[in-house]
């Protein structure tokens, strides 16, 4: 006959002990993966401009550009890319987007100017100058550049920038 402590303890250990220690690892693990994520709580968002438009070569009724965007890096931390995504608005509406497998890096305190081809289709173009001819502003194009730079599973950063350039008159002299 076996002691009393030894039945108890075969009687205890069940296939269900196992898979209840296994979700406890599990559960330990994705705690951790989480707090990781939120080791870098003070980083500041990218600050970004568009530094040039510049006409590219298009496709049939297609137009393309490419669109120079300056990203400033205002972190303690390099920022590593893999690719970047850009989509642009003009009067709140979308003109065209674009994406480029570029790699870099944005230093830490530091700058650097990506450049990405943008598409921008005939139906695009049609309707900024219908809003033109049917009383839109003149004047004035507001315009809106958003979009991400690619960093892995936990490192993509994604910014925007938006503004108003003035339209050049009729009765203006250069300078």
């Amino acid at each position: 006959m076996l002691p009393a402590a030894t039945q108890i303890a075969r009687a205890t250990r069940s296939p269900r002990m196992g898979s209840s220690r296994l979700a406890l690892v599990a559960a330990l693990l994705v705690t951790g993966l989480c707090s990781c994520m939120t080791l870098s709580p003070n980083t500041d968002p990218l600050q970004v401009s568009v530094a040039g438009v510049e006409p590219l070569e298009g496709e049939g009724l297609e137009l393309r550009l490419a669109v120079k965007v300056r990203i400033q890096n205002p972190n303690d931390a390099p920022v590593e890319y893999n690719g970047v995504a850009l989509t642009l608005d003009v009067n709140g509406k979308k003109f065209g987007s674009g994406v480029s497998g570029d790699t870099g890096t944005v230093p830490r305190y530091g700058e650097t100017v990506v450049t990405i081809p943008i598409a921008v289709g005939a139906f695009s173009i049609a309707r900024q100058v219908l809003g033109l001819v049917n009383g839109g502003d003149t004047k004035s194009v507001s315009y809106k550049v958003h979009g991400k730079l690619e960093g892995g599973l936990f490192g993509t950063k994604r910014f925007e920038d938006k503004g108003t350039f003035e339209m050049p008159t009729a009765g203006a002299e250069p300078r």
